[in-house]
């Protein structure tokens, strides 16, 4: 409480702006959204627009300059950007982890994988259902990281046994659901998600599956300036309170 009186003395603005920030699906879905946005308002007077897509969609906004920053999860491609000149920097804010999702009878046997890769490469030797993001967001970029890592090439079963949705975290995990597939999901989005049926975490702990999200801005300006400075100071508060039903859905890491 200290922190964020002392960040409101230093950092209200004489008059509200407003900025755009881009998010991922998976941040949106997993209700931080919720209690992150209004927080940060609430504080520093300023009006966030948030525009909701995928990670690939919104560091093409960002490139763009249709928005003034992104929270994105796919440090690479995150990385790349800021090397290409556009965005300014990418700082880190939190992180939780992805996790391998599957029917309970788990017919690939990926619950007794060594390795998320090892996982993935028994879900497309047994041939069994998978759905994918097929978005470009951070999950699926992470997803593809995976198959390459299990020497595997999933497109090439395209429209058999690997399906690719094309739309968002919640709509993946919804298919997966009615095809009795397995998916790959961050752990925040299953968490909130309310249509499980028989579908349980099967494959989980590999450091492969690390997800980290960072902020990105555009351009130097008084709102994106005060957003980075709250979201990396008292905001880190908000981020390590956000729970649901007892399981913390993000570690803030900003440094």
């Amino acid at each position: 409480m200290r922190s964020l009186l002392l960040w409101l003395c230093l950092a209200l603005p004489a008059s509200a702006d407003e900025f755009r920030l881009a998010v991922t699906t998976s941040f949106e879905n997993s209700g931080l959204a919720g209690e992150l946005i209004p927080a940060y308002e609430a504080a520093s007077g300023d009006e966030v627009r948030l525009i909701v897509v995928g990670t690939g969609r919104a560091l093409s906004l960002g490139a763009a300059g249709d928005v003034d920053a992104v929270l994105t999860h796919a440090p690479a491609a995150e990385d790349k950007a800021v090397e290409d000149g556009d965005f300014l920097r990418r700082t880190e804010v939190m992180y939780n982890d992805f996790v391998l999702l599957g029917p309970a009878d788990d017919p690939a046997m990926a619950r007794s994988a060594a390795t998320a890769a090892d996982a993935l490469a028994r879900i497309a030797d047994a041939a069994a259902l998978f759905t994918s993001r097929g978005d470009d967001s951070g999950t699926h970029k992470a997803e593809l990281a995976l198959w390459a890592t299990a020497d595997r090439d999933p497109g090439a079963a395209s429209g058999r046994w690997y399906r690719e949705i094309g739309n968002g975290m919640g709509a993946t995990l919804n298919a997966a659901v009615a095809m009795d597939a397995y998916v790959l999901s961050d752990r925040a989005s299953w968490l909130t998600f309310g249509n499980r049926r028989d579908h349980a975490i099967l494959f989980e702990g590999d450091s492969a599956l690390f997800n980290q999200y960072s902020f990105l801005p555009t351009e130097e300006t008084p709102a994106t300036q005060r957003f980075e400075a709250w979201l990396t100071g008292p905001g880190q508060e908000v981020i390590g309170a956000y729970a649901l039903e007892g399981q913390k859905l993000f570690i803030p890491n900003a440094q």
